[in-house]
């Protein structure tokens, strides 16, 4: 398996004339990495972290496409697995070269993952597997779902850590660039929430742009990231450089 664990690799900064929802993120080698590994005529299956969103999920796939096109990848086809056929998953999966695990809520999408059954269906998948945020979070051995909703973090029933795809040891906390600030029931996001929750752990926070691609050779991660443990972080990647793990 070819994992990306990615913030979010959709830039949003697209020539007017081209007319996309997004393209993929050209820097720190992110597109080069992606072809790299792509075969023409690929296969892409999208599986949703809102199941039910058929709207959004639309939308999403059409965006996908789009920047596959873009940046010279041609897909077969590009499908996404939501409520409508994720009875098919299995299938479908069998039948991918690509698998996106969307972005979202992170329990909320893992729900999905369970009853689909993906944790299993991906044991012995040979593809590329690309997470974009909840979907890098849900790829950990254990995930750590910080709270992102109001009272989650109050709530004695929010089950921060819990057993993920089993496809990474590493923790990802995506959009650090946008969420660094965030003040949710009270309380400073990273300094009061995901500092106190870090001890014993290793958090990797990651800014867009930023991603770790896991081969069978190791995983190197690319772009400015911090790592978070024991109630710190520093800094341990500069954007436009790499390191490995």
């Amino acid at each position: 398996m070819i994992l990306f664990l990615t913030s979010s690799p959709c830039d949003n900064h697209v020539p007017s004339h081209m007319h996309l929802p997004f393209c993929y993120f050209e820097k720190n080698e992110f597109v080069n990495h992606l072809k790299k590994y792509w075969k023409q005529n690929s296969r892409c299956l999208i599986i949703s972290a809102s199941p039910t969103q058929f709207d959004r999920n639309n939308e999403m796939l059409y965006a996908f496409q789009k920047a596959f096109l873009y940046h010279g990848m041609i897909p077969e086809w590009v499908k996404i697995c939501d409520a409508r056929n994720d009875y098919h998953a299995a299938d479908l999966i069998k039948e991918s070269d690509v698998i996106i695990l969307g972005g979202g809520h992170v329990p909320t999408q893992m729900t999905f993952f369970e009853a689909i059954g993906l944790r299993e269906l991906l044991k012995d998948y040979q593809g590329i597997v690309m997470g974009i945020s909840a979907g890098s979070m849900n790829c950990a051995e254990t995930v750590y779902a910080q709270p992102e909703e109001p009272g989650e973090s109050v709530d004695p029933d929010y089950k921060k850590f819990f057993r993920g795809l089993e496809l990474t040891k590493y923790q990802i906390l995506p959009h650090y660039q946008k969420v660094k600030d965030t003040i949710l029931d009270g309380k400073r996001l990273y300094e009061d929430i995901i500092y106190a929750d870090s001890k014993e752990q290793q958090f990797y926070a990651l800014p867009d742009a930023s991603y770790i691609l896991q081969t069978e050779e190791g995983a190197v991660l690319y772009g400015e990231a911090f790592l978070i443990q024991n109630g710190e972080m520093i800094k341990i990647c500069e954007d436009g450089d790499y390191r490995k793990l």
